[in-house]
């Protein structure tokens, strides 16, 4: 029992590590060099660079971590860390946040489309890619859960549109932190009631909430 336990404690803080620590990086950073005064200028385009920079070279360590750490890196994490990498560099060339403002956006509709693409042909992709085995989830369960966060991914696609258009960049990426990722638990939680009725176990309760699909 002891030795069981011990793998499981250590992917807990990696798992949120991988899954959150580029994303903090990139706020914090944005916070250090952000201008005070000059929300709309060279200063806060300067700033984004520096901060995507950074964003992109702490995804690459997460997934070295992840590799190293848990021995796999999901086909979810390669996705979303191939659009950052792309995106972050899009916005390095043209000096331009449009890039990785509108990341999340290519990210959540790629999601939904795998989703709902593997829906149409009767499959759950959310357990390929997640690779993930909840213990005791049945097929029924899985089906209704990658249903579920299909429809899900085209709610923050269209939400993180909005909020590009309405806040600044300051305030977008405040939202991207916390609002995105606090929504993202809040509908983690929401399901667990319905996956606890398709037969995932009590042990498995802990891992579905450690391992939620979100977006870096």
């Amino acid at each position: 029992m002891t030795n069981a336990a011990k793998p499981k404690e250590k992917s807990s803080w990696v798992n949120l590590l991988v899954d959150f620590g580029p994303l903090l990086v990139f706020f914090l950073t944005y916070r250090h060099f952000s201008p005070a005064d000059d929300e709309n200028g060279a200063g806060i385009v300067l700033a984004v660079t520096k901060s995507t920079i950074a964003f992109m070279f702490a995804t690459l360590v997460a997934l070295v971590v992840s590799k190293w750490r848990l021995g796999r890196v999901s086909p979810m994490v390669w996705l979303s860390s191939a659009l950052i990498l792309g995106f972050g560099a899009l916005t390095v060339f043209f000096n331009d946040p449009f890039w990785i403002q509108i990341k999340p956006t290519a990210v959540y509709v790629l999601f939904a489309a795998v989703l709902f693409g593997g829906l149409t042909k009767g499959k759950a992709m959310l357990r390929y890619l997640l690779q993930s085995a909840f213990e005791g989830l049945d097929d029924a369960g899985w089906l209704k859960l990658s249903r579920n966060w299909a429809i899900f991914f085209v709610f923050l696609a269209g939400l993180n549109e909005v909020l590009r258009h309405v806040l600044t960049f300051g305030g977008w990426l405040q939202a991207k932190l916390w609002l995105f990722t606090g929504l993202s638990f809040l509908f983690t939680f929401s399901q667990i009631p319905m996956v606890m009725r398709h037969g995932m176990g009590e042990e498995a309760k802990e891992d579905f909430v450690e391992n939620p699909p979100v977006d870096q």
